[in-house]
């Protein structure tokens, strides 16, 4: 018998083994300091892309308030225990039905975390004989929950609303032909990759025609999308026909946390069923005001998603001028699409990060096909015109430099520990703030 820790010790992964050249560098990075459009990395200052803090209320004085107050208040252990057993409150509640009519719907449950509340509630709702049919680019939280689902699921091409209707009749034949099981149609708002809406609005028309529950992950349409922010449905006029809308506070909130909102019964049922909840410690006291002011805000103060927007279109359309492909994105979030290995990614990264003082994200294979590199940049209403301004530029040397060739390197480098000689050697034409 072999040891189970053997196989582990001898493949580490696809990404995992990067992690002696790349940890605290390209993977498990730490930006230090206060949460903003600039922080601290590896003691230099660095324009930051890559966080979700769309509004800018990560660091609002008025939420720093509310959750120090909280803190002080309640300690983060209030309330004890899950909420069905000793860890519900009038705050929780409250939070929950503001949620409700803020997404226009009956109601709404509380969770821990997106990534286990969406798991947890598809293994709820579907049972053996019930069908799931998903778009091929859902969030890993929506995979996830499909490992967990006992029955049949059928995946459609992205955003491609004749193979989603093909999906649909395949599922539609074999709940006839088994004689039991319903369908749940499962898709995002806001694809949070590519940045493209889902077609929320088309799926919900192809009702007409298939007897299918629509259920939506629009973690990042929550707070940026739709005339008061309440998301994707809103914004493509169809917020009625979405069944269960999901979203995190992960995002525009900068907090903690998830809910789903819908009809009151169906909600009442995975209240009473999601085993992520029933058997979990409630959220603390603390997060939950928290919450509350941070959706409190979220309403009252529509300038936040106003000045998110201006950035997000001041970036997108600076990019485009200079002939970056950004692919489809109808959204704040912007991917920059490139070519080259994952040894040129990493070379590029480092000039962007060391040189130009540029931190953003990168996905390069195997999250992606071989041969392609994607930045994925988030504007918030953090960001200034100077942000903007530096990281158009940076982009536009740097892509020049990739195209020439400058980036060939044979491996990825050591960044565990770096120097700024080593830097200076490796890439060709270093430039120094």
């Amino acid at each position: 018998m072999a040891d189970i820790f053997e196989k582990l010790l001898k493949n580490s992964g696809p990404i995992g083994q990067h992690r002696e050249r790349a940890h605290g560098y390209f993977a498990f990075p730490k930006l230090e300091g206060e949460i903003g459009s600039r922080m601290i990395f590896r003691g230099k200052e660095k324009i930051v892309w890559s966080l979700n803090n769309y509004l800018g209320l990560a660091n609002h004085p008025e939420i720093r308030k509310v959750d120090a107050e909280a803190a002080k208040q309640f300690g983060m252990a209030y309330p004890m225990g899950a909420r069905m057993m000793s860890g519900n409150s009038n705050q929780h509640e409250q939070l929950e039905k503001e949620l409700a009519e803020f997404e226009m719907k009956e109601d709404a449950i509380l969770m821990n975390f997106g990534y286990q509340g969406i798991m947890s509630a598809i293994d709820a709702i579907c049972g053996r004989h019930d069908v799931i049919v998903y778009d091929a680019e859902s969030h890993a939280c929506i995979i996830d929950g499909l490992r967990l689902h006992p029955g049949h699921r059928y995946v459609f091409k992205h955003n491609d609303l004749e193979d989603c209707e093909k999906q649909l009749q395949r599922a539609t034949a074999l709940i006839e032909k088994q004689g039991a099981g319903g369908i749940l149609l499962i898709t995002e708002g806001v694809f949070g990759m590519a940045g493209d809406q889902g077609k929320l609005k088309e799926i919900a028309t192809l009702k007409k025609q298939y007897d299918f529950r629509l259920m939506v992950d629009d973690a990042h349409g929550f707070g940026t999308l739709g005339k008061t922010g309440a998301g994707a449905g809103e914004e493509q006029g169809c917020q009625d026909e979405i069944d269960l809308y999901f979203s995190t506070f992960a995002k525009s909130m900068a907090s903690i946390g998830a809910f789903m909102a819908g009809p009151k019964g169906i909600i009442d049922y995975i209240r009473y069923n999601i085993r992520s909840q029933i058997f979990a410690k409630s959220l603390p006291m603390p997060i939950v005001l928290g919450n509350l002011k941070r959706l409190e805000m979220l309403k009252t103060m529509p300038e936040l998603k106003d000045k998110l927007w201006s950035n997000a279109r001041k970036l997108q359309n600076g990019l485009k001028e200079r002939g970056f492909d950004i692919g489809k994105t109808d959204s704040p979030v912007t991917p920059v699409y490139m070519t080259g290995g994952v040894e040129e990614a990493t070379a590029m990264v480092m000039d962007l990060r060391e040189n130009y003082h540029i931190f953003a994200s990168i996905v390069v294979y195997p999250v992606i096909p071989k041969g392609h590199i994607i930045y994925r940049l988030i504007p918030s209403a953090a960001h200034t015109d100077a942000d903007i301004e530096e990281t158009l530029q940076a982009f536009t040397e740097t892509k020049a430099k990739l195209d020439a060739g400058a980036y060939k390197v044979e491996a990825i480098p050591d960044m565990t520990d770096v120097s700024g000689k080593r830097f200076d050697y490796m890439l060709q034409t270093p430039r120094n703030k």
